[in-house]
């Protein structure tokens, strides 16, 4: 997409970009930018994200037996 281009239609790029799209812009048919989206794709932050917490990945209890449980979660695989 040209600079003059991106200048008529910025609402439309900028939306596009949002959904995920990556839009070179380029200047006498040559590139010079990238619009992308702002966060990266397949990236979940999660509820907890930033909140210093740990959730434990078992969350029944094993009593100290934690690779008993893994082996027999695993079973014969």
């Amino acid at each position: 997409m040209s600079i003059q281009d991106l200048k008529a239609r910025l609402s439309g790029a900028v939306a596009a970009a949002e959904s995920g799209a990556t839009i070179l812009i380029t200047r006498h048919n040559a590139p010079v930018a990238r619009l992308g989206p702002a966060q990266p794709p397949g990236v979940h932050r999660g509820r907890c994200a930033g909140t210093g917490r740990l959730i434990p990945a078992i969350a029944r209890g094993t009593g100290g037996r934690s690779l008993a449980v893994l082996l027999e979660d695993r079973g014969s695989r």
